[in-house]
């Protein structure tokens, strides 16, 4: 059951207004891929960031949504926001385990959305509005757009396949929608493509493509090189020779006679837990309820750890598979060749086997498997756009679940390190309490100024180009994670998690940088444990310590 919450009698009230002017892989070795707009920066702060904190009770209504809107057209010097009412729309409004309404309300312009711009007005359970945060681009209402596209969807898809040299297979259905997208100081109606496939180079790419001459406006990868049956339990061996219990299939077939699979249909309200081989494109078959096989091992533990995963989202914070609707988690094994990664493209796990050398398979790694999922769960909520500050948080957030899920260190990666990395002293990917102790990528050296070591404050940050690891998004994610290490230490583990779950799922949204991370989370540890409680303090104290401040 979901950990029960101990409702303060008193929620914050202080009034605190900020400025209101104008991606996954887990590996460090990271290849990069060619990206035709990497001289091009992107403007991470095209949208103006908002945490307003404010408690006063407004004119009863039902329509929280409606709500919302008024109170943001009525005050819009205080947030700056014209037009609120005609030109917000209403994405989403969820009550939660505290009473609280929170409405989600989308930018657009001409009915088109605007990308990464998003406001959520929060209430408590008194019906009082109590905080407002974001990102909102005010230069958007004064900017003349066509936003009739000249250019079809079908035409953008091709022109998006061509930019990223994608095959001609893909594993789904290329997406494109139509949004106004901010970049490098201007504005651009655009056609938002989505393409994923799984080559020698996978890729999960988003490409923006002008909707008036086809001219690719930015793209990147937030994928980056770092049956029916009856129902039955199996037992297995893990990569490490660990004895694992896991769900599994048993299924008759005409000529083969009983087999095995690991489909896992156990769980009501989920679509089901899948582990595929990538060598037979099928989902992973045994002849025998025992799978110890040295060629089953990989897919064992993937099995074993995507339910340990599901079961640790669900217990502790009520959520139902990576969307919180009962989506299927599904698995890969076996990919590439000698392949010293693990991602998450969108829709599903994916584990390479390593080299035997540097690493072992990366599903051996419980907080690999939560790491993964987690992508999966930040795509469903706040969808942190994966590059600069946002794509930190992103990987900053599934190194920190990896870490809570697998709660013996934390470090991430520590079961998966090859006899060779071990000697050299790398016995794990990342450590969330020292980050100083493991070395970046050589190629990042030239941007360090703590010779060349992962950062654990703002003073050490690296000014990565786009080009290089999206801008840091797996670099300067240590900063992060120190953070979250530093309040842990203080209030432990389930706490931690309590709080940078609801940060996650409750306040960022898509374009949220560090400092809106600090407000987030600070608010979240208000809400659950109280304004001047000693987990609030925590958590403040953990982002003052790595030189992150209001």
């Amino acid at each position: 059951m979901k950990k029960k919450y101990v409702v303060p009698a008193v929620l914050s009230s202080a009034l605190i207004v900020s400025s209101f002017t104008a991606s996954s892989v887990l590996a460090v070795n990271v290849p990069e891929t060619a990206n035709v707009q990497a001289q091009k920066e992107w403007n991470e702060n095209a949208n103006v960031p908002i945490f307003v904190k404010e408690k006063f009770a407004e004119k009863h209504t039902t329509n929280k949504a409606s709500k919302a809107k008024a109170h943001l057209q009525n005050n819009k010097q205080t947030y700056g926001i014209e037009n609120a009412e005609e030109n917000l729309d209403v994405k989403d409004v969820q009550t939660d385990e505290l009473g609280m309404t929170h409405v989600r309300l989308i930018q657009t312009k001409d009915g088109i959305p605007v990308e990464g711009s998003e406001v959520i007005v929060h209430y408590n359970e008194n019906d009082e509005l109590v905080s407002v945060n974001g990102h909102h681009n005010p230069e958007i209402d004064s900017t003349t757009l066509d936003t009739t596209p000249d250019i079809s969807k079908e035409k953008a898809i091709d022109l998006a396949k061509t930019a990223v040299n994608a095959p001609d297979q893909l594993d789904y259905e290329p997406t494109s929608e139509l949004v106004i997208y901010p970049f490098q100081e201007e504005h651009y109606v655009t056609f938002k493509v989505n393409l994923t496939f799984t080559t020698d180079e996978p890729g999960n790419w988003f490409v923006f493509v002008d909707a008036n001459d086809g001219t690719v406006i930015d793209q990147y990868n937030t994928i980056s090189h770092a049956k029916h049956g009856e129902l039955h339990k199996s037992v297995g061996t893990g990569v490490l020779g660990d004895h694992r219990k896991i769900h599994t299939t048993k299924v008759k077939e005409p000529k083969s006679g009983t087999q095995f699979t690991l489909s896992d249909n156990s769980h009501e309200g989920l679509e089901g837990i899948y582990t595929y081989d990538v060598n037979t494109g099928e989902i992973a078959t045994n002849n025998s309820a025992s799978w110890k096989d040295e060629y089953h091992r990989p897919a064992v533990d993937a099995h074993y750890n995507s339910e340990k995963v599901y079961e640790y989202y669900l217990n502790e914070h009520d959520r139902n598979s990576l969307d919180d609707e009962g989506m299927a988690i599904v698995s890969r094994v076996n990919y590439g060749d000698n392949y010293n990664n693990a991602f998450w493209d969108g829709r599903q796990m994916t584990y390479g086997n390593g080299d035997g050398s540097f690493m072992v398979p990366l599903s051996a790694g419980l907080d690999v498997a939560a790491h993964e999922m987690t992508h999966g769960v930040i795509t469903n909520s706040a969808n942190l756009v994966y590059r600069g500050q946002s794509g930190a948080l992103n990987e900053a957030f599934a190194d920190i679940f990896g870490a809570l899920v697998d709660e013996d260190d934390w470090e991430v990666g520590e079961d998966i390190m090859g006899p060779d990395a071990k000697a050299d002293g790398r016995t794990a990917l990342r450590s969330l309490s020292d980050p100083s102790k493991f070395p970046v990528n050589e190629d990042y050296v030239p941007y360090s100024n703590n010779g060349g070591m992962y950062p654990s404050h703002m003073d050490e940050f690296y000014e990565l180009p786009t080009d290089l690891d999206n801008g840091g998004v797996h670099i300067n994610s240590s900063i992060i994670n120190h953070a979250a290490f530093i309040t842990g230490e203080q209030i432990g583990k389930e706490k931690l998690g309590q709080i940078y779950y609801r940060a996650l799922v409750t306040y960022l949204t898509a374009n949220s940088n560090f400092s809106d991370a600090r407000n987030a989370i600070i608010q979240s540890a208000e809400d659950i444990y109280g304004e001047g409680s000693e987990e609030a303090l925590a958590a403040a104290d953990g982002f003052d310590q790595v030189g992150i401040y209001e």
